[in-house]
């Protein structure tokens, strides 16, 4: 018989999910795990995973056709097999899905495959018939693709799952949100082919990041021959047997265009329908649950962690969130995270990556606090190992307090962005001021040397530049 009492039931197998499942069962809890799709959730099977293996195919692709400027012959007419990539992109998920599961029955977690809503104090009914009992209910259960009125998801407008299982290169697209996800698929569909155009309502490209850096990948992206419009939104559209006819309006003016295919990025919003939070004390506001910094609800033994508990929408927050939750249910010394200390990564080409503050907000925080702040930049170009790969462009862009040497806000755009900020990353939460970082010996030659360089010329002491 099917056990249905535990310590901790968990809805939802994404990254933030299966983590809590397997940190309560090292902990020794009995866990239950309720997901009612794939386990791993989008992020494994429909957004981080398989958007990178199309990505790294993009990049295998290109250095393919740029062969001949490393001294290697034959492979300058390399072609796109989409089918081939996307089949890939699938294998690559479906293994990490299966180890996800081996996790699960490794660590003694008892999976649902199953829909689950609150059903009173300590209660979960799933929609198979089964009731669970709980000390401790954390719902994990991410969000969706935001829809847009005006571009209804079908055959020639589509969502991102549409978008990773493609039977054909469109010949022209529009990307609708130039946030990460737009921006990475801009960068595969331009890489395989496509005629891409992405727009956004924002002034820039990646509104949330760094305004200089956003200005540089739109910079890269033109010369990529990626068309970007900003400040335009999609008034309406409509699909005739050419493709989807959409009316552009920008800044007052309307731009009528016909496009093959369209990719609606448009932000998310999170599942917090038929949970059964209509009966409890959980607030929700603009669809995401609302907790405390130790991801509690305003429901005694009800927590929310990733996506579906709000900004910012990445996994590697929800898998930390995980840890912090189980480990202060279980009574752990834990502290609630700095969302200043949370990097955020686009895998377009290039990829840009921060932690901390723009160097904007660090401003208006020092203007605040009667403070002032030092940046430091160092670009690519100055780098031995960057001009050895061929990829030699993009910046490091660091940002101090000028009082206490504080490390506030670090930023790159670079190909290999994605695996530098890390570096910074490990720097802000050990607290370490501009002394301890210009102190740090840094391997030569490696592109983490312009991490270096970007803190020395903060403070007027850069060596290569």
């Amino acid at each position: 018989m099917t056990k249905t009492s535990f310590d901790l039931v968990v809805v939802g197998g994404g990254p933030g999910g299966y983590v809590a499942a397997i940190r309560g069962a090292q902990l020794g809890m009995s866990v239950a795990l309720v997901e009612r799709a794939e386990l791993g959730g989008i992020c494994l099977n429909w957004g981080c995973i398989p958007t990178k293996a199309l990505l790294h195919s993009a990049t295998v692709l290109r250095t393919c056709r740029e062969a001949a400027h490393y001294g290697v012959t034959g492979a300058g007419e390399a072609r796109p097999d989409l089918a081939a990539m996307v089949a890939r992109s699938r294998k690559v998920a479906g293994r990490l899905g299966q180890g996800v599961a081996h996790l699960m029955k490794k660590n003694g977690v008892t999976v649902f495959a199953a829909s689950a809503r609150l059903a009173g104090s300590g209660k979960l009914a799933l929609d198979n018939g089964a009731t669970l009992s709980a000390k401790h209910i954390i719902l994990a259960t991410g969000a969706r693709a935001r829809e847009l009125p005006a571009l209804p998801v079908g055959e020639r407008i589509w969502a991102y799952r549409q978008a990773l299982v493609a039977d054909a290169i469109p010949a022209s697209l529009l990307v609708v949100g130039a946030g990460a996800i737009g921006a990475e698929f801009a960068s595969f569909y331009r890489a395989v082919g496509a005629e891409v155009t992405l727009i956004d309502m924002t002034p820039e490209i990646l509104p949330q990041e760094d305004a200089e850096i956003s200005q540089l990948a739109r910079k890269a992206f033109d010369k990529q021959g990626i068309r970007v419009l900003t400040r335009c939104a999609v008034t309406a559209s409509s699909t005739t047997a050419d493709g989807v006819k959409v009316t552009l309006e920008q800044e007052g003016r309307k731009i009528e265009q016909t496009f093959d295919r369209v990719i609606v990025a448009a932000g998310i919003v999170g599942n917090v329908e038929n949970l059964g939070l209509e009966k409890t004390r959980v607030k929700v506001e603009k669809t995401h649950i609302v907790t405390d910094g130790l991801c509690r609800t305003g429901e005694p033994g009800v927590y929310a962690i990733g996506d579906v508990a709000g900004a910012p929408w990445l996994a590697h927050k929800a898998s930390h969130e995980a840890v912090l939750c189980v480990e202060a249910i279980a009574g752990l010394p834990v502290h609630a995270i700095d969302p200043l200390r949370i990097p955020a990564c686009t895998y377009s080409y290039p990829q840009v990556a921060s932690i901390g503050m723009t160097e904007a907000r660090a401003r208006e925080h020092a203007a605040r606090h009667g403070g002032d702040i030092r940046v430091g930049k160092f670009t690519f170009a100055g780098n031995g190992k960057a001009i050895a790969m061929g990829e030699d462009q993009g910046l490091v862009k660091t940002v101090f307090d000028a009082k206490s040497g504080e490390l506030l806000g670090a930023h790159i755009i670079h190909p290999e962005a994605s695996e530098l900020i890390t570096g910074y990353g490990v720097a802000a939460s050990l607290e370490a001021t501009e002394e301890d970082l210009m102190h740090t010996v840094f391997a030569h030659p490696t592109l983490s040397e312009t991490l270096h360089e970007s803190v020395l010329a903060a403070f007027g002491r850069a060596l290569h530049a």
